[in-house]
């Protein structure tokens, strides 16, 4: 039985990845390695580069490994950087999702789990959000996100077969293997860890928001937590279970990015105070989710404190220093 990972080589995928080899369920990774990287992916993983916008490669690969469904991670995920490349990022998250489930529907493929977002949320008016939430996205990606989620619904509508679920994720971080670490430019985690590495003093970005110490508060989760329940949900789907559409991936509790500092200066054992630059746009306030929803389904849950989210981040960091 395999599985195709799209976006299987980037720091989340290749959790997903591993997650999927634990359970005896063959991951078949494809990846254009934009952003992902092949020193990501364990030994021997089966692997094809290409982009999801090639629609012919894909059914090539579905067809050729037998695939029973599709994780699709794949993307441009910067929800800031999105608001200065909006058509970048409809190209990348709504035309190349598009082009990948109209090879599935050729290849005969109806299993079908995709990587939305929080940001699908916008700035929530509710201290804890739900999946009935409004959805109200304030940046391009967490538009397309949301058009990705209506894509994989209107398929439903023509194709009886089709079964599919939408994982809303809220902030990922840490690391499962010292072999992969969160190599973007635009996280919390990695833009201080690369300043800490380069010894300059961290950053807070704004810290006029209307929160109780002025600055963002998150839900953080862990990203091999994350994984599990996408293995959950593939589960689920082989075995013809019922589940839901939406799930939100959230611990319930949020954190500042105040707070975030602390840990992150405990974990790593510097000292330091960061220091406070202007807001960057498309960052709402606060977000923070109930995943009950995730709990009683898709074997969601907190197994990582925040110290070990910040320790075997930092750790992964560390053991792959530019």
């Amino acid at each position: 039985m395999a599985w195709m990972i799209a976006g299987g080589a980037g720091y989340i995928g290749s959790h997903v990845v591993r997650a999927f080899q634990e359970v005896g369920i063959e991951p078949i990774v494809y990846d254009n390695l934009s952003t992902g990287r092949e020193s990501f992916l364990p030994e021997g993983v089966t692997f094809v580069k290409g982009d999801i916008k090639d629609s012919a490669l894909v059914e090539k690969t579905l067809r050729e490994h037998k695939c029973e469904g599709v994780v699709c991670l794949a993307g441009y995920k910067y929800a800031g950087e999105s608001v200065k490349y909006p058509l970048l990022t409809y190209d990348q998250n709504v035309t190349g999702i598009v082009a990948m489930l109209e090879a599935m529907q050729r290849a005969g493929v109806n299993n079908y789990v995709f990587s939305s977002s929080a940001a699908v949320y916008g700035t929530p008016d509710v201290d804890l959000v739900t999946e009935d939430s409004p959805t109200n996205p304030e940046s391009p990606y967490g538009e397309t996100k949301l058009i990705g989620e209506w894509l994989a619904a209107n398929v439903a509508k023509t194709n009886p077969d089709w079964r599919y679920v939408n994982l809303r994720y809220f902030n990922v971080v840490g690391s499962g293997s010292d072999q992969v670490y969160d190599a973007s430019p635009y996280s919390l985690f990695s833009i201080t860890f690369n300043r800490l590495l380069d010894n300059k003093v961290p950053t807070i970005f704004g810290d006029d928001y209307p929160t109780e110490d002025g600055t963002c508060i998150r839900d953080y989760i862990h990203v091999s937590d994350l994984a599990h329940s996408h293995v959950a949900a593939a589960v689920a789907m082989n075995e013809g279970r019922d589940l839901e559409t939406v799930y939100n991936l959230g611990s319930g509790n949020g954190s500042s990015v105040a707070e975030i500092m602390d840990e992150i200066s405990t974990g790593t054992g510097i000292d330091f105070k960061a220091e406070i630059t202007p807001r960057r746009p498309g960052d709402p306030a606060r977000i923070v989710a109930n995943g009950d929803k995730a709990a009683r389904d898709l074997e969601w849950k907190m197994r990582h404190t925040l110290n070990d989210m910040v320790v075997s981040a930092w750790r992964a960091r560390q053991a792959n220093a530019e």
